[in-house]
């Protein structure tokens, strides 16, 4: 049986970790490769960085810090944010990023994912879909931090993804991210039961329980979360102590 993972995220702004509540309000959290080489000295079984200040220098800075991690920590990196074209991700995967994670770009533009996939392979490519509820309660599509609603169907552009080349889907929920208040799984059972390939669920995780739900509610195979381990809430051996003690396996 595969085992479930536990990945910690890690905001990059300037070369240094942030985190906020719906992509806003973000702090200083510390170190980008001391929070990395903790988390994976903890047991994490992958690490993400998201660099929301993507310009060309945020771009340049995200290459340097990954390239630095990736000396000191042996787990697999993913790295996101502002990637727009194959020669993005090719110098983010030569800077020791093991997979690159595709979103707003992805969105305006999905040949990139074809594309990527086609230099890359599938192993290396994360399409990374924001959504929140809409009205009517179906999941739309949102861009920019959450900021833009583009009305497309999550569901839908999930097995878009898929049929372009992803292999795997991280899947955040801008209703629940950074609240702490539980993972929406709702979302991600859909999500799941629409594609054949591996599903992160992310935005929402405050307590031990919120970790063991969404394994048992859907067919997630990680759970991403950010603000609880970055402010020691909780640690990654303790989030896999629980899932161990339900009978969910995790790698410890």
């Amino acid at each position: 049986m595969l085992t479930k993972r536990i990945i910690p995220c890690l905001d990059v702004r300037d070369g240094k970790v942030v985190k906020g509540v719906h992509f806003v309000g973000v702090r200083d959290v510390g170190d980008p490769v001391e929070c990395a080489a903790q988390y994976s000295e903890e047991g994490a079984d992958e690490i993400c960085f998201l660099d929301i200040n993507a310009t060309h220098e945020g771009r340049r800075t995200m290459v340097d810090v990954v390239r630095e991690t990736a000396r000191c920590v042996f787990v697999p990196l993913t790295v996101g944010g502002g990637i727009g074209s194959v020669e993005d991700a090719r110098d983010l995967l030569r800077a020791g990023a093991d997979k690159v994670s595709l979103n707003s770009a992805a969105v305006r533009r999905p040949e990139l994912i074809r594309e990527a996939a086609q230099v890359f392979g599938s192993q290396c490519i994360v399409s990374a879909i924001d959504a929140r509820r809409s009205p009517d309660g179906t999941f739309h599509v949102v861009i920019s931090g959450g900021r833009i609603d583009t009305g497309m169907d999550a569901l839908a552009w999930a097995e878009t993804c898929e049929r372009l080349g992803a292999g795997e889907i991280l899947l955040t929920s801008m209703d629940t991210d950074g609240v702490k208040n539980g993972f929406e799984c709702e979302l991600t059972a859909a999500v799941c039961s629409r594609v054949n390939i591996p599903v992160i669920a992310s935005g929402g995780g405050g307590k031990l329980e919120h970790f063991s739900e969404v394994f048992e509610k859907t067919g997630a195979d990680a759970a991403l979360a950010a603000s609880l381990f970055h402010f020691r809430e909780l640690t990654v051996g303790e989030v896999k102590d629980h899932l161990y003690a339900c009978g969910i396996p995790v790698r410890r």
